[in-house]
């Protein structure tokens, strides 16, 4: 494990859920250094308790780069950040890793948190999740008309459910 990191539970992160990830955002990353890896920002997913685990969801369109290393990867990796850091979450969100190293180009240092996981330096809270289910988002079963709204191009995310098997927080 990296030295700028300790490792908490689950159940002692303090901060609030909602504002970490919608109002924060954060780096959903999959795939290895060795083998090859893709983060895209996020604002939608959720923490909370399923399967008698303790688990995260994220949501990633099928037209992202991302989506192929979700599906080929075991793990995935939620990486958050302080507000200095919003442009590169900006520049993360905006660029393909199809075209870009965005780890290069905003300056993060990506590393290995645990076998199989890649998460960055610059993060104060990184949350590393083992795949346990994964479910496309059907519009057929929207009950709220607005939703459908939300996706002018069809894209409809497909929704990752992982284990959290680490927590990490920043020292100091």
């Amino acid at each position: 494990m990296n030295s700028l990191f300790r490792e908490i539970k689950p159940d002692d992160i303090s901060k609030n859920v909602f504002k970490l990830i919608a109002e924060g955002w954060f780096l959903l990353t999959a795939g290895t250094l060795t083998s090859g890896y893709n983060t895209m920002t996020a604002s939608w997913g959720g923490l909370g308790q399923l399967w008698n685990k303790r688990v995260a969801f994220v949501f990633v369109r099928p037209q992202r780069h991302t989506r192929k290393f979700m599906e080929n990867n075991e793990f995935f990796t939620m990486s958050f950040f302080r507000e200095d850091h919003r442009e590169a979450l900006k520049y993360c969100g905006s660029h393909s890793g199809r075209d870009f190293d965005k780890a290069d180009e905003t300056d993060l240092t990506h590393f290995e948190p645990s076998a199989g996981r890649v998460a960055f330096e610059e993060a104060n809270l990184i949350l590393a999740c083992r795949k346990l289910y994964y479910q496309d988002i059907q519009p057929e079963r929207f009950l709220d008309d607005g939703i459908d709204g939300l996706y002018p191009k069809k894209g409809y995310h497909r929704m990752y459910i992982g284990a959290i098997e680490q927590v990490l927080i920043a020292d100091g």
